[in-house]
This record gives C-alpha cells, structure tokens and sequence, in this order.
C-alpha cells in the first residue's frame, strides 16, 4: 500500500489526489492520508508537495467534466474535521468519473454517501453560524465577529455577511484555526491566518459588546415565558458547542 501524506487544506488534498491518480499504481493500492497521523508497517509513505497547478487541474476537471455541484459537494466536504476526509473524496472521484454528473444520486454507493455525510455535516454547521454570529464594534468602526467551529466554515459563511454588510468593514475570527476573513467595505473579503502576536492584540481590542450584550439578555429575559422552559428541547436545537459564542449565553455581561 502507497499513502500520499498531504497537508489539510483543500488545495493541498486535491494535490495529494492528483499525485495518488497520475502515480498509475491502481486505486486499490493508494490511499490518502493528512499529516500528523499514525504510520502503519509494510506501508510506502510519500509526502505530497503543494503545487498550485496541480490542485487547479483536479478543480478543473470535477467542474468540467461533473458539473458544479458536485465541486460544490466535495468542497464542502473537504472542509470537513474527519481526518478521514482526503481518502473519501478520492474513493468518490473514483466512482464519480466514471459515473458522471448523476453521481450524487447514487446514495447506494458507499463512496457516495460518505462524501454525502460529511457534505451535509459541514453545510449544517455553515447554517447555524449565518444564524447565531454576532459582530461587535471596535475601534474605529470595525466590526469584529468570532466563531469556534468544528469544521473549517467560515469561508462558506463568510459570502453570507459580504452579501448584507458590503458598506462595513468587518473580520470573523475563526478562533479554533486562528484564520481570519477580512472584508474591506465595497472591496469584498479576503482569507488570512491571523495567528501573529499583532494580528492577536488586534482582536482583543475593546469594543462595545459588554454593553450591548447586556443590554440583548435584558430582552432576552423579559420576553421569555418561564413556565414553557425546556432544557432538553433547547439542547436538541441548538448544541453546547455553539453556545460560548452566543449573546445569550454568555457569562461575561450577568
């Protein structure tokens, strides 16, 4: 067995699956692999290099050849946290370029619903974040909005934001991959990883949100109905994780 070590973005995978496809050792006999992980006996380990035109050819050829949302769906589930991923996504181009365009509605290949379940996984958790994000002023007018996402969404929530704030000047902090999304007003938004001890002063700036915060659970409080209290609903609905960055549950402003 040959295992393509590659790193966890999206462009550094699709190099790892361009080099696993064009190695011609069959595709029984490679698999893909993120770094960090355990290394297994009688096992050949090659360490994919990132290389922009590699990565552009794999993107190229599922949007030409499988139609854009199936790039949307492996892109999605590349974003996935399952370590797992890389390996899913080559078994399902496996099954995809021979199938084509309809491959998506062929739950019943293994391949396919694994890729199906960890798109979905990603685009549920894009969807609580477009809701429960709240932003704060700081200095200068910028507003600042942190998420702690288990899947790397904030570029897939970050268009949601450009398309209803495109006159403010923002930045979601994605606090668990210390990555940034900047969006300069009437400019559009930029990807940057903001793990500097500069880029960290910045985002501890003060802003306004003690006062405004106090100011929602206030309200949040008054017109909420105490005898129709349901913990166990309100865990189904909403998950723990989500809560530490939610006004309403936050314990700095009692």
């Amino acid at each position: 067995m040959t295992i393509f070590v590659c790193k966890e973005s999206v462009d550094d995978i699709f190099c790892g699956i361009y080099d696993a496809w064009m190695s011609r050792l069959g595709h029984k006999n490679v698999r893909l692999e993120l770094t960090g992980g355990d290394s297994e006996l009688f096992c050949e380990y090659r360490e994919v290099v990132g290389d922009p035109q590699k990565a552009g050819k794999v993107a190229d050829s599922i949007r030409k050849k499988l139609g854009e949302t199936v790039y949307e769906t492996v892109y999605e589930a590349l974003l996935s946290w399952e370590r797992g991923r890389a390996d899913i996504v080559y078994r399902f181009l496996i099954h995809a370029f021979a199938v084509g365009p309809g491959i998506l509605d062929r739950l019943q290949i293994p391949a396919v619903y694994e890729l199906f379940r960890l798109a979905r996984y990603v685009s549920r958790e894009r969807h609580h974040y477009v809701e429960f994000v709240h932003f704060a002023e700081m200095e200068g007018g910028i507003l600042i909005g942190k998420i702690e996402p288990k899947n790397d969404v904030v570029t897939l929530v970050a268009p949601h934001f450009s398309d209803r704030m495109p006159e403010e000047n923002w930045i979601l902090y994605d606090c668990r991959r210390k990555k940034a999304v900047v969006c300069q007003a009437g400019r559009g938004w930029v990807v940057v990883f903001a793990d500097s001890q500069e880029w960290q002063a910045r985002l501890e700036q003060a802003t306004d949100e003690r006062q405004f915060t106090r100011l929602w659970k206030t309200f949040h409080k008054s017109v909420a109905i105490e005898a129709r209290t349901n913990y166990r609903c309100q865990r189904n609905m909403l998950p723990l994780r989500f809560r530490p960055m939610m006004v309403e549950f936050s314990p700095d402003s009692q």
